[in-house]
């Protein structure tokens, strides 16, 4: 089964998998037992929505926390939660003691790009989206033009139908097209359009291509509030440059600005500390850097 197959990688390995992925997933560890339990207090696993990764001891009681955490995921946020499970009373297991586990769950990435061409731009702007929070699905009909690896966050599609396969990106998607062939990216553009529930669509060019495309789409009626949507030249016009790595940091600069765009940061997140110290009580130590609040256990 491959769930079992999967417990044989260690959770930390699994937290960087799911992290350069930009997959969801749950983080879960015994904070307290007592009695027979499974496994002890610090025990950890990883869960997302379709594997598991190490274990805190299998049971009905690995059962229940899976599914507890799938259903967390599935709201894709970043939530904390402590929960309590009498083995014997309601778990019906033979051990008879009791856990608490502490559920982390982390919301995987909805910055999705679609990044179409392999070209030099295209393989300085990957090393880029490398390093950023989001998934790309790049696009090509050439196999030989993609690099040998490819980073984590980064899926490799080979298709003799890159229209087809850029109408089938999630809803708020954005959109890079920068291939090799001006007649295709035409077609791309259409594609774009046609999708309708893209956030960003960025094409590559010159001011006159954007302009020979414009006349062209007009020609075929299409509305020019959606031709709008497609930013050509793709990239911040205030960063010049025309080597792959110039235009490729525009580029990114650009995609980094619409996904921030309208976003607030919270002054405060998760539990105080003073709430934290009503909530687990124990002794306080102020001395040195910080504090250290010890919870005594009975």
């Amino acid at each position: 089964m491959a769930n079992g197959a999967m417990k044989t990688q260690r959770w930390f390995d699994a937290v960087q998998r799911c992290q350069h992925k930009g997959e969801a997933y749950a983080l879960v560890t015994v904070l307290g037992c007592t009695g027979s339990t499974p496994r002890d207090q610090g025990s950890k696993m990883v869960i997302t929505g379709e594997s598991t990764y190490d274990t805190i001891g299998g049971g009905h009681l690995e059962f229940v926390v899976t599914n507890k955490a799938r259903e967390m995921i599935s709201d894709n946020k970043s939530v904390q939660e402590i929960q309590h499970f009498p083995l014997g009373a309601s778990l019906g297991q033979c051990c008879g003691g009791s856990a608490t586990v502490l559920m982390e769950t982390f919301a995987g990435c909805d910055f999705h790009i679609g990044l179409f061409g392999a070209g030099h731009v295209a393989k300085a702007l990957v090393t880029i989206l490398a390093g950023l929070p989001c998934k790309v699905t790049w696009v090509d009909s050439r196999e030989a033009e993609f690099p040998a690896d490819v980073p984590a966050n980064v899926t490799q599609v080979i298709s003799d139908q890159p229209t087809y396969e850029l109408e089938q990106l999630p809803n708020g998607s954005d959109v890079l097209i920068l291939t090799h062939n001006h007649q295709l990216d035409y077609e791309l553009c259409l594609s774009a359009i046609k999708h309708g529930n893209l956030r960003h669509v960025g094409l590559i060019g010159s001011l006159t291509k954007a302009e020979r495309f414009v006349k062209r789409m007009l020609h075929r009626g299409i509305d020019q509030t959606d031709i709008d949507r497609i930013t050509c030249p793709v990239g911040l016009s205030d960063v010049p440059g025309k080597l792959p790595m110039e235009v490729a940091v525009s580029i990114a600069g650009q995609l980094i600005a619409v996904e921030n765009k309208g976003k607030t940061t919270d002054a405060r997140r998760g539990l105080a500390w003073k709430e934290i110290k009503q909530e687990l009580g124990g002794e306080v130590n102020t001395e040195g850097q910080g504090s250290v609040l010890k919870v005594t256990h009975t």
